[in-house]
Protein backbone atom coordinates (compact mmCIF):
# COMPACT_ATOMS: atom_id res chain seq x y z
CA UNK A 1 0.00 0.00 0.00
CA UNK A 2 1.15 3.35 -0.81
CA UNK A 3 1.57 6.19 1.38
CA UNK A 4 -1.46 7.86 -0.06
CA UNK A 5 -3.66 5.41 0.04
CA UNK A 6 -2.72 4.75 3.83
CA UNK A 7 -3.17 8.32 4.20
CA UNK A 8 -6.70 8.39 2.42
CA UNK A 9 -7.58 5.64 4.69
CA UNK A 10 -6.79 7.06 8.07
CA UNK A 11 -8.54 10.32 7.27
CA UNK A 12 -11.87 8.44 6.20
CA UNK A 13 -11.31 6.19 9.27
CA UNK A 14 -11.16 9.34 11.57
CA UNK A 15 -14.25 11.14 10.24
CA UNK A 16 -16.28 8.16 10.48
CA UNK A 17 -15.14 8.19 13.54
CA UNK A 18 -16.06 11.63 14.30
CA UNK A 19 -19.38 10.89 13.31
CA UNK A 20 -20.02 7.84 15.27
CA UNK A 21 -18.99 9.71 18.31
CA UNK A 22 -21.56 12.52 17.27
CA UNK A 23 -24.05 10.50 17.18
CA UNK A 24 -23.73 7.54 19.49
CA UNK A 25 -20.81 8.63 22.18
CA UNK A 26 -16.84 8.41 22.53
CA UNK A 27 -17.79 5.35 25.40
CA UNK A 28 -20.28 3.52 22.65
CA UNK A 29 -19.50 -0.09 20.96
CA UNK A 30 -18.92 1.40 17.84
CA UNK A 31 -16.98 4.36 18.79
CA UNK A 32 -14.10 2.19 20.41
CA UNK A 33 -14.09 -0.14 17.44
CA UNK A 34 -14.25 3.09 15.34
CA UNK A 35 -10.96 3.91 17.22
CA UNK A 36 -9.55 0.98 17.19
CA UNK A 37 -9.68 0.34 13.75
CA UNK A 38 -7.70 4.17 13.36
CA UNK A 39 -5.36 3.03 16.14
CA UNK A 40 -4.51 0.35 13.78
CA UNK A 41 -3.99 2.31 10.41
CA UNK A 42 -1.91 4.73 12.41
CA UNK A 43 0.34 1.97 13.54
CA UNK A 44 0.81 0.83 10.64
CA UNK A 45 2.04 3.82 9.24
CA UNK A 46 4.61 4.67 11.59
CA UNK A 47 5.59 1.34 11.13
CA UNK A 48 6.24 1.81 7.76
CA UNK A 49 6.77 5.04 7.15
CA UNK A 50 8.17 7.11 9.81
CA UNK A 51 10.86 4.40 11.27
CA UNK A 52 12.21 4.45 8.01
CA UNK A 53 12.57 7.91 8.21
CA UNK A 54 14.02 7.81 11.55
CA UNK A 55 16.84 5.23 10.48
CA UNK A 56 18.36 7.13 7.56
Amino acid sequence: MCKQELLSLIEQKRTELIQVAMKSGLNSSAAIQYSQELDALLNEYNRIFIKKVQTQ
